[in-house]
């Protein structure tokens, strides 16, 4: 499926590329930023001059209300390249509407549909060369959009800044990692903002992240709120648990983000006849299987890291090792993902979206 362009989009040429400065084989994820970026301002009541312009930084009122009362939400996409320079993302559908849903949370307006693609499209086009094929690499694409308005009153903006940033990237993540589960601080609660990308989910994780890695894990398996007894999200990705051969993950809710990957390994699953189940999950019942040697794998669902399998977690100071799988769930779904996000394996189900030159 091809995009097509359509709006009038205003383009800034840049004079010059900085590509040839760039080590592609030693790239750190999220600190390179391609040639362009994509901006388009929100005021009296609609989206104005949509822009691609040099990537570069901000003039921003230091009393603009993102700094005050964080209104803020993004999303993150990838852009792959096959051996025959063609160019595809992976179900940007589903992006762009949670990227409006998280505005709607956070009393953002919703951005339009077509300036969304058209802008996707065109960007990424400019910024092609920094796309390099092969599994591992991919442009990772970073919309978001921020509160503009100047003033500290306790009140939504009535301006804001829809921004599209592109970064080369290479495996997010390599080798498996060891996790704590949170007996203390949650992700989210009831009622709250976990199903949106808002910055402030994320920036709250950090600390207790921290604490985690003092202790020598990588990340945190977050629990509910309000007991902490049931699993939910592993660091910044959805999580799954396989017991035996049936495949287990929480159900998005409220607290939940209803991740793009997630949905894509559980499809996978089901189309390959793996029992799959998408329900609570007790932090006990974990304990009990890996204690039983029922607990085969725990493995991270996201799109920086693709699959990200655990070697180990731990709960009430007690580590438990998980099985060292050559032919597990999570290398398994994370080949079949990789070889349709690159265009290496046929596309059952229509997730993958060209980016015709």
């Amino acid at each position: 499926m091809s995009l097509t362009t359509s709006q009038n989009i205003h383009i800034d040429k840049i004079e010059s590329s900085r590509i040839d400065q760039v080590d592609f084989n030693n790239l750190t994820f999220g600190n390179i930023f391609t040639d362009y970026m994509f901006e388009c301002d929100y005021k009296e009541g609609a989206w104005h001059k949509p822009t691609i312009k040099p990537y570069g930084p901000l003039t921003i009122s230091p009393a603009a209300k993102i700094f005050h009362y964080g209104q803020a939400v993004f999303e993150g996409m990838k852009a792959y390249k096959d051996t025959n320079d063609r160019v595809f993302l992976f179900r940007p559908e589903e992006n762009f509407k949670r990227i409006n849903k998280s505005a709607k949370r956070m009393a953002i307006p919703e951005f339009p549909r077509d300036i969304f693609f058209d802008a996707m499209h065109q960007i990424i086009n400019l910024d092609r060369a920094w796309i390099k094929p092969g599994v591992g690499n991919s442009l990772y694409i970073r919309p978001f959009v921020i509160a503009t308005q100047v003033g500290v009153s306790a009140s939504p903006s009535n301006e804001y800044k829809f921004m599209i940033l592109l970064s080369p990237a290479q495996a997010y993540y390599s080798g498996a990692v060891k996790v704590v589960i949170a007996e203390e601080y949650s992700r989210s609660a009831n009622g709250g903002v976990g199903y949106a990308k808002a910055a402030g989910n994320y920036g709250a994780q950090f600390y207790p992240t921290n604490l985690a890695r003092e202790k020598g894990f990588q990340q945190v398996i977050w629990t509910d709120s309000n007991e902490h007894k049931y699993l939910e999200e592993a660091g910044t990705m959805n999580v799954f648990f396989r017991i035996n051969d049936t495949l287990i993950t929480a159900p998005t809710s409220d607290r939940i983000l209803d991740g793009v990957t997630r949905k894509s390994v559980i499809a996978l699953a089901e189309h390959d006849g793996i029992n799959v189940e998408v329900r609570p999950i007790l932090v006990s019942e974990i304990v009990e299987a890996a204690k039983n040697n029922e607990l085969k794998e725990i493995f991270g669902a996201g799109t920086a890291a693709v699959i990200s399998p655990v070697s180990a977690f731990s709960y009430k100071n007690v580590t438990y090792d998980l099985p060292n799988l050559e032919a597990g769930y999570a290398s398994q779904f994370k080949k079949r993902l990789t070889n349709i996000q690159h265009n290496l394996a046929e596309d059952p189900f229509n997730w993958r979206y060209e980016i015709s030159k």
